[in-house]
């Protein structure tokens, strides 16, 4: 099943950094594979915006000036409009994939992603917002082709 077809029902995702050309590139490249996409610049808005339209999974960075996106995933599992959300964390420090994990987030990716690899955890997200352990491990560990 390819990225298209599998959210071929339009798909919404959250992209959350603070940089404004990540974001720009995440949202292109996830509206390339069929998904509708919506952003914020900051955590309390990623907060609030999560809250407000539940997205179907959420591309979260994990270091932003102010409140970084383990705290941001903290308050999205502890809410109840948002404890369902799949959450996929980037980062340029491989320190805090386990972090991350641990918190509850589906997938980590490091930066400087993966463009297939970014659109296949999304899709694994939504299509299967708790997956095994071995998928995550398999997703992280290997690059998607297609």
């Amino acid at each position: 099943m390819t990225a298209r077809r599998a959210v071929s029902d339009d798909k919404q995702v959250l992209v959350v950094d603070d940089e404004t050309e990540l974001v720009r590139g995440i949202s292109l490249r996830l509206a390339a594979a069929g998904f509708e996409t919506c952003a914020a610049g900051d955590g309390d808005r990623a907060i609030a915006t999560a809250v407000q339209i539940r997205p179907d999974a959420i591309v979260l960075d994990v270091r932003m000036p102010g409140r970084d996106g383990l705290s941001v995933l903290d308050e999205l599992r502890r809410k109840d409009a948002t404890h369902d959300i799949p959450v996929v964390m980037l980062s340029a420090s491989l320190v805090d994939r386990q972090r991350a994990l641990d918190a509850g987030a589906r997938f980590f990716l490091s930066k400087p992603y993966d463009g297939k690899q970014l659109v296949a955890a999304v899709t694994a997200a939504i299509e299967n917002p708790e997956p095994a352990e071995e998928t995550r491990e398999c997703l992280e560990t290997h690059p998607v082709r297609r």
